[in-house]
């Protein structure tokens, strides 16, 4: 069972502090990989710290779990939190997220994804990202253009 689930068990839907990774994939072509989600979002790979993960390993295992793709030589460029990064879900689950967002060019594998998790993927560039997209991931991949 994913941690998080485990705590729900005991706080309902009261406030948790969640930890997670995200990773911008880019490929040396001013674009980033972005993963359209089941609700018919794009957003970035990544997901909820398990026990005894870091940041990294979170990182390199959801890649390779929603896309499929081995990510070597990740990057730290910053760590979100904070009042603005609260959100309440349809179901009335209350959490701060806590986001490690890595970046990396290096990656390897094959592209694979079950639909439970992923419907497409693709690169964008940089300057040109979708509407539709996870609201914090947009700000995350904007983010890496001032650094």
């Amino acid at each position: 069972m994913e941690y998080y689930k485990f705590l729900r068990q005991y706080v309902g839907t009261k406030p948790l502090i969640l930890p997670g990774s995200v990773v911008i994939i880019g490929n040396g072509k001013g674009e980033v990989l972005l993963q359209k989600r089941p609700e018919g979002r794009w957003g970035l790979p990544g997901g909820l710290m398990e026990l005894g993960e870091s940041f990294e390993e979170v990182a390199e295992r959801e890649v390779r779990e929603e896309i499929g793709l081995e990510i070597r030589n990740l990057r730290l460029l910053h760590v979100f939190s904070g009042k603005e990064f609260y959100t309440k879900t349809p179901n009335g689950d209350e959490f701060y997220s806590v986001t490690a967002v890595f970046y990396t060019e290096e990656f390897g594998g094959t592209l694979q994804f079950q639909p439970s998790e992923t419907l497409e993927v693709r690169f964008f560039p940089m300057d040109h990202l979708p509407e539709n997209m996870v609201g914090s991931h947009r700000m995350f991949i904007e983010r890496l253009g001032s650094l």
